[in-house]
């Protein structure tokens, strides 16, 4: 279904799956799993949000900008592209394109007196749009072989901590089987708690698996030690984009450097797969450890720069609730990280 955009006579509503939408990404290298339906479904059908595309196309009816949202409902009259998610900027085949969508979302916005329009992403500057970073991203071009890959890193800390995962007997491998979603999330839920982070309800992790990795759009990594899982990382790949999504691991293993191991394994793979880069996620900028493992592989820092359409700039969750949050998950029990998770992922429009 296609539906025009009041006040926008080019801007049309369209669904997730519409063909000339899924043509439209297949055709810009930009377009990553993000951007993909299944991505987008696996938030719909895990929180109840309502998925849509806006897109903006030629008389012809060729789309040559758009990007995917979820409608947040409820009375929070908020729209996302997209929520949970780290790097989802609009697409557009020219500068003057995005500009031209961009000025279509802030009129789509007014039309429909929504409080918010988040961007996961970078757009034009303009009247009604605020411009805000946060964090930064690592972006690892790819496009070469693993031996060169691996020659870029000899002699440094990387190859040191992969040969030595190796030496002291530890094994990683991909994985899409249904059985080790319990493998990953067991970690993940030891690691968010470690980390005083909420995590997930375990049925997006079940959603993902659905829509995501089952049919090829990711995969996850697990090390093991004589069979034990100390570490893994799920990873999304479509269009030649590699996106490190979630990491997990077992602290006491940490000095077999398995996680070293388990990117270098998602690497090997991207390269035989001739894939482009790959994207390590978002980092937070007071997170200078993680800052410097990303670096490390070669990594180049960008700036994380997200866009909201709204009155004013958004305000930011209060740090003492956070360190108040943190501290409750570190000293109870994992059930009360799930629980946390439960309450806020999907209720608190924002939350990530």
């Amino acid at each position: 279904m296609i539906a025009q955009a009041a006040g926008a006579p080019s801007l049309s509503v369209r669904a997730i799956d519409d063909p000339q939408w899924l043509a439209f990404l297949k055709s810009q290298p930009q377009a990553t799993a993000f951007h993909h339906p299944a991505w987008a479904r696996a938030l719909a059908e895990t929180y109840g949000f309502r998925p849509l595309v806006l897109a903006d196309a030629e008389a012809g009816g060729a789309i040559v900008a758009g990007l995917p949202l979820l409608d947040l409902g409820g009375s929070h009259r908020k729209f996302a592209s997209l929520p949970y998610t780290d790097y989802c900027p609009p697409l557009a085949t020219s500068q003057f394109g995005l500009t031209r969508l961009t000025r279509e979302l802030v009129e789509w916005r007014q039309a429909r007196n929504l409080r918010e329009l988040a961007v996961h992403g970078a757009i034009a500057t303009m009247p009604g749009v605020h411009l805000v970073s946060r964090a930064v991203r690592h972006v690892l071009p790819l496009a070469c072989s693993t031996e060169q890959l691996l020659a870029r890193l000899k002699g440094g800390p990387v190859a040191r901590a992969i040969r030595k995962a190796r030496r002291e007997g530890v094994h990683a491998e991909l994985s899409r089987a249904s059985d080790d979603l319990e493998t990953f999330y067991a970690l993940h839920l030891q690691t968010r708690r470690r980390l005083g982070v909420p995590v997930q309800p375990r049925r997006f992790l079940e959603m993902l698996w659905t829509h995501v990795i089952t049919p090829g759009l990711g995969f996850v990594v697990l090390a093991r030690l004589k069979g034990r899982p100390i570490a893994g990382a799920l990873f999304l790949a479509w269009n030649g984009n590699l996106i490190y999504k979630f990491g997990a691991s077992d602290h006491r293993y940490w000095e077999l450097r398995p996680n070293n191991l388990v990117i270098w394994t998602a690497l090997e793979w991207a390269c035989q797969q001739d894939y482009r880069l790959l994207d390590l996620g978002r980092t937070d900028l007071d997170n200078q450890g993680l800052r410097d493992f990303k670096s490390r592989w070669g990594a180049r820092e960008m700036p994380l720069v997200y866009a909201y359409l709204a009155a004013r700039p958004p305000g930011s969750m209060p740090r003492l609730l956070t360190r108040g949050v943190a501290r409750v998950i570190q000293s109870s029990p994992p059930i009360v990280c799930r629980a946390i998770g439960e309450l806020l992922y999907g209720r608190v429009p924002g939350f990530a």
